[in-house]
Order: C-alpha cells, then structure tokens, then sequence
C-alpha cells in the first residue's frame, strides 16, 4: 500500500509531466517536442513517463492539451467575468491575450492550435482533445451571451465565431509580432455582438 507521501509524490510527477509537455507543445508544437526532452524539463525519468502515460508522446499530449485547454478555460471565464456588456467582455478579452502573448515574448500562444494543426487528418486522441478543448471554450463563451439575453441560435454561432477569430488573430499577432491583430479583432468581434442588441 501506497503512502501518502508516495501518492503525493507520484501525482506530483505526474503533473510536472503534463504541465512540461503543455508549454514545450505551446511553444514548439507537438511534433517539434521529444519523450526525452519532456522528461528533461520535468525532471522526471523516462521510465516515469512511461509508467503513467504507457501510450508514450501522443497519450502525454492528450492530457497536456487537456490541461492547457482548462487553463485557457479559466483565463477566458475570468476575461468573461471582466464585464456586464458580452462585446465589452470579448474585447477585454481579446486586449488580454495581446498583452499576454506580447509579455511572452510572442511564443505562448494558443495552447492547442499547433498540436491541431500537425495532427490533421487523422482521428487521434490528440484531435479529439484539441475539439474538446475548443468546444469547452465555446460553450463558454456561449454562455455569457445566453445570459445576457441572445437566441440560443445567435449564441451559439456568435461563440464559434468569436473563438475562431480569437484563435486566428492570436497566430497573426505572433507572426508579426504585434498586438494589433488581436487587439482589431476584439474591436470588431465587440461591434458585431453589438449588432444583435
């Protein structure tokens, strides 16, 4: 039987692990991050990584997108919560991201996007993590329009099209280096939730 000390430390490997993978995928993409680097960063034996993720770099992956896509989650509600006004949200919303991806030098940008875009084609755990991820932060922000009075049709397509032009910006915005794609897209997301009212 397992000690809690043992327990504590194994969960504490585990999430050194996922928590690793997540900035190394951020920043280098799936396909660009190692087994071994990730036990590296982790400070973690590559038998350890192996005893809790025996699918090896895809099953790692998976739940390194999960956990990237619940953090992205809680920074998007909090944005959310940033505002009564849905438009004054998104846009708040979208100025935060700039100013984030800005500080980070234009390298931690959406924590899903490369994974997604290597890993195309295929029916993977990873697809299926990064579809979940984006449909948790739609629902999201279909939510904050639904309380503030739209259609549930309205919502919904509002959501998906906020969320899309969110993640698209944020890769123009770290291409060019520039806050502005980001910062235009908040503005323009605000005035078309505006043209519901």
């Amino acid at each position: 039987m397992q000690t809690a000390t043992a327990t504590a430390s194994s969960a504490g490997t585990r999430d050194r692990i996922v928590t690793t993978a997540a900035r190394l995928i951020q920043r280098q993409g799936y396909v660009g991050t190692g087994i071994k680097q990730i036990a590296k960063e982790a400070q973690a034996t590559l038998g350890s990584v192996y005893h809790f993720f025996p699918g090896g770099k895809e099953a790692v992956a998976v739940a390194a997108i999960g956990h990237s896509g619940a953090e992205f989650a809680a920074f998007l509600r909090e944005a959310l919560d940033s505002a009564e006004d849905p438009a004054e949200a998104v846009e708040n919303c979208a100025v935060r991201l700039a100013v984030e991806l800005r500080a980070s030098g234009w390298i931690d940008g959406c924590p899903v996007t490369a994974a997604a875009l290597e890993t195309l084609g295929g029916e993977t755990g990873i697809q299926q993590a990064c579809a979940e991820a984006l449909r948790d932060w739609e629902r999201l922000v279909s939510e904050k329009l639904l309380g503030a009075g739209f259609a549930a049709a309205d919502a919904r397509e509002l959501a998906t099209t906020v969320i899309g032009a969110l993640e698209g910006a944020e890769v123009t915005a770290q291409v060019n280096h520039s806050e502005e794609p980001l910062r235009m897209a908040g503005r323009q997301l605000a005035r078309l939730i505006r043209s519901y009212a």
